[in-house]
């Protein structure tokens, strides 16, 4: 889990809430994948394909978000695809994990902690690009929708 203080703690901060997204989808889906311990919710709505549960830090609020992304395996790291279908700018958690890179990723029944690092070489970022378009094909025709270059994170296991 993502450390927390608790708020009986003398000096120190309250613990960050959690403050669920705007998008209704994105609310359900969290609540029923979070509810069922990871044994419910798991794919992306009608797809069938898998996703997994991502928990960061809000960049401006520091509350906790927790937002459901394609799984995407590499070894025992997970990529982050940023492609938000292709829109013209990132979705606000690129900027959560660029300032704060500690993450808990919930993978079914698995929940780790992990640290994740934006991809800034090209070679390593062609390659992961192409495990995340084999995962999840639509990912080259959202990258033709936008001019800019869709991000790629990689979320590492702690320790």
């Amino acid at each position: 889990m993502l450390p927390s203080i608790p708020a009986s703690a003398p000096h120190q901060a309250e613990p960050r809430k959690y403050e669920p997204s705007t998008a209704q989808w994105v609310r359900d889906q969290v609540e029923v994948y979070e509810r069922s311990g990871g044994t419910d919710g798991t794919t992306l709505r009608d797809t069938g394909l898998p996703v997994i549960i991502v928990t960061h830090t809000g960049n401006k609020t520091g509350a906790v978000r927790k937002t459901p992304l394609m799984r995407v395996k590499d070894g025992t790291s997970y990529i982050l695809v940023g492609s938000m279908g292709g829109a013209p700018t990132n979705p606000v958690w690129v900027y959560n994990l660029r300032t704060n890179p500690a993450v808990e990723i919930r993978d079914h029944t698995v929940v780790q902690a992990m640290r994740v690092r934006e991809v800034e070489d090209e070679a390593e970022r062609a390659r992961l690009w192409d495990v995340a378009v084999a995962a999840y094909p639509p990912y080259a025709e959202y990258q033709t929708r936008t001019s800019r270059q869709i991000p790629l994170f990689v979320a590492e296991p702690v320790g």
